[in-house]
Order: structure tokens, then sequence, then C-alpha cells
């Protein structure tokens, strides 16, 4: 019997070994497959990323050819604009100068057919101070030239002007019209003005600061803009500092008037009364066409023609100056000078109390 067991023990410790082994060797293989999945996973999910990466890539190189075509578009688009808006400033600018001669030529019309006017208003006066004078028992023989002796009279063809006649219209006429100076302008850069507004014309800016437009500030826009309610007049030079000023013009039917005599007008003594208006910035009765409004307030001044007169000269002058700062502007420097110029002379009338009619 011991023998026996002796004997079987050795058979139970082979199949534990066996055991393990075959054990061990599932696992092995369990883990390599483990392995093997897990590669493979991880080489198509790679294989996956780079399609989609390259994918993506051919997408963003497309958008940024889109991208490029369409900021080349926009550039072309903003390039037309800016043409377009100089060239209509150019063609505005241009009608407004031709508007401007029209309008001198007219006003020289004007005076010349008021001279013509008076010169016959005279004639007709010195002919009724001859026929007056001329009586059936005194008969002027001026007038009458069949009266005189042979030898004095004259006989003419066609129609003849007495010489009384002509020498009395010519005494009449020249007390009522006197004759235009004929006036050729001239005119000469001057050196320090002209530095100056090339400095400027270099990095225009519209900071009052610069030389350019300090001198312009002190000798034109603050004297065109300085008006006897001064509150009022700095809150209106800000505002046309900003270009948020708006001047429109007004129904006489809604002005609010007042009766105020000829005297207080500013005309002479015997005028009837008049229906005018308070200027918001002089303070005077005048007759009011216009209102202005600063910014959005909504609050609205009646201003006098000799008051929008200076606005609109210093509005046009920070027009201007505003068009060279965006380069609207392409003219030669010296061009640019002179219509700089111009502006400043209208500045300096309108602060002198001139202005054209129709204002």
């Amino acid at each position: 019997m011991p023998s026996k067991g002796s004997k079987e023990e050795p058979e139970t410790g082979c199949q534990d070994a066996g055991g393990v082994d075959e054990t061990q060797s599932t696992e092995q293989l369990n883990v390599s497959r483990l392995r093997s999945s897990s590669v493979e996973i991880r080489e198509k999910g790679s294989e996956f990323l780079k399609e989609e990466l390259h994918k993506a890539q051919k997408e963003l190189k497309l958008k940024d050819k889109e991208c490029e075509r369409l900021s080349k578009v926009r550039e072309q688009l903003e390039q037309e604009l800016e043409e377009l808006t100089a060239s209509l400033f150019e063609e505005a600018h241009k009608m407004v100068r031709e508007a401007n001669t029209k309008q001198a030529a007219s006003e020289k019309q004007l005076r010349e057919a008021r001279g013509k006017i008076d010169m016959l208003q005279a004639e007709v006066t010195a002919l009724k101070t001859l026929v007056i004078t001329s009586t059936p028992s005194s008969p002027n023989r001026e007038l009458h030239p069949q009266l005189q002796s042979p030898s004095k009279a004259v006989f003419r063809k066609g129609h003849g002007r007495n010489k009384s006649t002509s020498s009395a219209m010519f005494s009449a006429a020249s007390q009522n019209v006197t004759p235009e100076p004929v006036s050729h302008e001239c005119k000469e850069v001057d050196s320090i003005l002209f530095a100056e507004f090339q400095a400027w014309k270099e990095s225009p800016t519209l900071d009052k600061s610069c030389s350019f437009l300090d001198r312009i500030y002190r000798e034109d826009v603050g004297p065109c803009l300085d008006f006897t309610k001064q509150e009022l007049s700095e809150l209106v030079r800000v505002a046309v500092e900003q270009n948020t000023l708006t001047i429109e013009p007004v129904a006489s039917q809604t002005l609010p008037v007042m009766k105020v005599s000829a005297e207080e007008c500013g005309g002479p003594n015997g005028f009837r009364s008049q229906i005018v208006t308070k200027c918001a910035l002089s303070g005077l009765p005048r007759t009011c066409k216009h209102r202005i409004m600063l910014g959005d307030s909504g609050n609205y001044y009646y201003i006098s023609p000799s008051c929008r007169a200076r606005i609109t000269a210093v509005c046009n002058f920070f027009t201007y100056i505003r068009y060279i700062q965006q380069g609207l502007v392409r003219q030669d420097v010296e061009l640019m000078y002179w219509e700089v110029m111009r502006l400043r002379r209208e500045m300096s009338l309108a602060k002198l109390g001139f202005y054209p009619n129709d204002m």
C-alpha cells in the first residue's frame, strides 16, 4: 500500500504543473491578442486622424484663398469708392466755383443795369426840366430850333439830341452814376503762410496747436465766431469743430416774431415798424431766415443772415481741410493753398459784415 501511494503522488504533481502551464499560456495568448488589437486600434486611429487632418488642411487652404480673394475685392472697392468720392468732391467744388463766377457776373450785370436805369432817369428828369422851362410866351429856342435865326439853325436828318438836353443829362447822370473802378486781382504767395501750410500738409491734423491752424484760429475762426452771446458762441464753435452743427431754412410763418421800430432794426428814421425775430447770437432784432441746431440736442436757435454767413464761412473752411486730411483732394499743393486763402478771405469778409443777398 505504501508503495502504491508513493507512485500516485508524482502523477498528481505533474497534472498540477501542466494545468498551471496551460493557464499561463492562455493568459499570455490573451495578453498578446490584447496588445495586437490595441496596436491595430492605434494604427487605425492614427490613420483616421491623419485623414481628418489632411481634410482640415485642405479646407483651411481653400478658406485662405477665399479670404485673400475677398480682401482684394474689398481693397478694390475701397479704392474705387475713394476715387469716386474725390471726383465727386472736385466736381462739386468746380460747380461751386462756376456758380460763384456766374453770381459775380450777374451782380455786375445788375449794377450795370442799375447804372443805365439811373442814366435814363436822369435823362427823363432833364427832359422834363427843359419842357417845363419852355412856355408859349417864352419858348425855349434849344427845344425849338425852327425859332432860331437861319444862320444859327442847323438842319439835321433823322433823330437828333438837343445840346442843352445832352449837357443837362450828362450833368445829372454824373451826379447819380459813379464809374466803377476796374480791378485786376494779382496774387503772390506769402512765404511764411505757404511754409506753414506745407508743414501741415505733410501730416494733416485738426489739432489747433500746429502753427498753420493756430494762426487761422487766431486771425479768422476766432473773430468770425465771436458773437455777443459768448456762451452760445462757444457752443457753436465746438459744434463746428466736431461737425455736428445743422443749419436749416425756416418759413416766415413759423418764426417767433416781435414788432419793433425801424430804428431798432438799423433802418433810417421814418420807416414803418417791421415784424422781425431776435437773433440768438447777436441778441438784436433781425429778419431771421435760418435756424441752427447743435448736435442732437433738439434745441433750435434763430440766427440773422450775417451770423449765418459767418458760421457758413467757417464751416466751409473746416470741410475743405477735413477733405485734405482724408486724402480726398488730389491737387497741387499751391492750388490747395490758394483755395485755403480764398476760404480765409470769405471768413474775413463775413466777420466784417459782408454777406450775399440770398442769405
